[in-house]
């Protein structure tokens, strides 16, 4: 059974998992660039009852569909949840080990920064990906 941990910052919150991811995706999309600070989000999807979850978590909704975990001490971006579909995705720069990530794909690329070059061979799509 595959597990990942990880948490925020400055330590207050943390996770663990249990079973295996659904995928595990990089999402070029401009609301994960401003979410995360960064040019991306490269994110683990999982079930939410696979996902345990302990620490002082504020969310905000950034869509109808979608709402962000974060911690309220140091401000960490640890997960984006879509509740109605019972999924999770994990930052994996929250992971305690972020080299366990394992990209299947990109999406959202039109709107990939013009300074990210993408070159790891892995399927890329300029929307949402095919379901």
């Amino acid at each position: 059974m595959c597990k990942f941990q990880g948490g925020c910052l400055c330590g207050a919150v943390r996770y663990t998992t249990t079973g295996k991811p659904l995928n595990q995706r990089v999402c070029h999309c401009r609301l994960c660039q401003k979410a995360i600070g960064a040019a991306f989000n490269a994110r683990i999807l999982m079930q939410i009852e696979n996902v345990l979850i302990s620490g002082p978590l504020g969310t905000f909704r950034s869509s109808d569909a979608l709402e962000r975990g974060f911690c309220n001490t140091c401000g960490t971006t640890v997960f984006s949840r879509r509740t109605s579909a019972g999924l999770i995705g994990l930052t994996v720069g929250s992971l305690d080990d972020p080299s366990l990530f394992e990209p299947d794909m990109h999406f959202w690329t039109s709107s990939r920064q013009p300074w990210v070059e993408v070159a790891d061979g892995l399927p890329q799509y300029p929307e949402a990906p095919p379901a």
